[in-house]
């Protein structure tokens, strides 16, 4: 009998019709197009309106993700969002999709983890399905960082985007679907990308509100370095895992943070650049969407086929990293 393995069965991703371009932060901050692209790789990014919440682009995603893998929301066991600008504190934002979606037979849970949360979702959905635990599991990346953005600090607000981007998966014994996943954090990194007030250890105060703690701060040069480190090694223990080659991978889809960081990952892991999906300079930075939202283009466009192996590597705050392998 063949290993049961978690296959991906249906993709599907939203983002919000709102542009900003970097023409556009240009009239708000002191930045050009220039200057942003040439530095980050991004061009624009999607802007959800007053309205739209993280949830709302979840569930978007969620529904043209069952459609995609033609189930059902009741034959649901599992729903696991990852994000880090969720509806409210609680409950979970997954709970309100699974609401939304009618999917009244799944537990249904948030996981923090920020630009790594859609790969710590697949990590937690293939030890289910592999467990025989969970059947159908839907998996989510979701986030509207738009809202919790200065638009004052031009080191922060020309690099995150909206989206959400979601994949249903099932057990497999054809020897396709997830080979082997990776994740790890250290916390040491806490204090270079976070939201410092909304919390206990900073409640919402007169004084956080004044001193703008509840949109997302970063150092920059810290995390870069980090990133690049910590997605090298991700991506090797993808292949060491799965006994293969950088140079049997078909596609390598990195999380979309930063062009340099990427470009410098590939080159660190000896995967050229042709071999690398970038949609960065579309949504920037969507954080835990940004890999389903690539994931699901990359299959649109037909860069992924059949029996491809196509690993999965992010890097976010926390700091928290991790690879996902997959036999498509």
């Amino acid at each position: 009998m063949s290993e049961i393995k978690a296959q991906i069965i249906g993709l599907g991703h939203s983002v919000p019709e709102g542009i900003l371009t970097n023409d556009d932060l240009s009239q708000i901050v002191d930045t050009s197009d220039e200057w942003i692209y040439t530095r980050t790789g991004i061009r624009q990014r999607r802007i959800a309106d007053a309205n739209t919440s993280t949830s709302d682009l979840a569930t978007d995603a969620a529904q043209k993700a069952l459609k995609d893998a033609g189930i059902r929301a009741d034959q649901l066991d599992m729903i696991i969002l990852g994000t880090a600008s969720p509806d409210m504190v609680f409950p979970a934002s997954a709970c309100v999709v699974q609401d939304n979606i009618g999917a009244k037979n799944a537990a249904a849970f948030d996981i923090s983890a920020a630009c790594s949360g859609f790969l710590y979702g697949l990590s937690i959905a293939r030890g289910f399905i592999t467990s025989g635990m969970a059947t159908y599991v839907l998996v989510i990346g979701a986030e509207v960082l738009s809202k919790i953005l200065n638009f004052e600090d031009r080191s922060t607000c020309v690099l995150f985007g909206d989206g959400a981007g979601a994949a249903v998966l099932t057990p497999s014994e054809n020897g396709k679907g997830v080979l082997s996943s990776f994740i790890r954090s250290d916390g040491a990194g806490a204090r270079s990308l976070n939201m410092p007030a909304g919390g206990t250890r900073r409640p919402t105060s007169p004084e956080t509100l004044e001193k703008r703690l509840h949109y997302i701060h970063m150092a920059g040069n810290d995390v870069f370095k980090y990133a690049v480190r910590a997605m090298g090694e991700a991506t090797r223990v993808a292949l060491e895992e799965t006994g293969t080659k950088a140079s049997d991978v078909d596609l390598l889809i990195p999380h979309q943070a930063n062009i340099r960081i990427i470009e410098a990952t590939a080159k660190r892991v000896k995967i050229p650049m042709d071999k690398v999906f970038v949609n960065l300079d579309q949504y920037g930075n969507t954080s835990a969407a940004s890999i389903p939202i690539a994931l699901n283009e990359a299959r649109q466009q037909g860069r992924i086929q059949s029996g491809d192996l196509v690993v999965l590597v992010a890097f976010g705050g926390g700091y928290s990293w991790g690879s996902v392998a997959i036999r498509w």
